[in-house]
């Protein structure tokens, strides 16, 4: 029996090649433990590309598990979360093919965390306002939000498939 706590999320599949598509879907299946049948939707951000995405639940930690499987196919753009549970914060990753993996802590109302260490470090190596600024962006993954941003708007609306970890 696991110590973990039960969690939910959403992974957001913001661009697929639809060869890629079922490969998606098994990846996401064998994190969860049962079958995945996502409703695929042109992404009119990136032609001839595919989006979909799906709500979760599962123990603690099913967030990365599914980040790691998605990550075998480099030219997804993808985001997970996994909303807080008791005793583990909750989580955001975006993955943008030209910028790898970026992921933060996220609050109960999903904003970013940024630990005093984060801003120790960040202070300390900041040469000015602008330094600061940058180094901020960086933190809050900026970069991710501006490459993902326009994936994300081309698919409001888009329907959701609610899946649940078995086991």
């Amino acid at each position: 029996m696991s110590t973990r706590g039960s969690t939910s999320g959403v992974v957001y599949v913001h661009s697929s090649p639809s060869a890629v598509c079922p490969h998606v879907e098994w990846a996401i299946s064998g994190t969860l433990g049962e079958r995945v049948d996502l409703k695929w939707a042109a992404q009119p951000a990136a032609p001839g590309q595919l989006r979909a995405e799906c709500a979760w639940t599962g123990e603690a930690g099913t967030g990365a598990r599914l980040v790691s499987a998605l990550r075998a196919w480099p030219m997804l753009r993808f985001e997970v979360t996994e909303d807080p549970s008791p005793g583990v914060d909750g989580v955001r990753y975006c993955f943008a093919p030209v910028l790898g993996l970026w992921h933060a802590r996220t609050s109960a109302n999903g904003d970013i965390v940024v630990s005093e260490d984060q801003l120790r470090a960040l202070a300390a190596r900041s040469r000015g306002g602008e330094s600061f600024a940058h180094g901020v962006d960086e933190i809050l993954g900026a970069a991710w939000d501006d490459a993902l941003e326009p994936f994300r708007r081309a698919g409001d609306g888009a329907p959701v498939t609610w899946l649940h970890r078995v086991g």
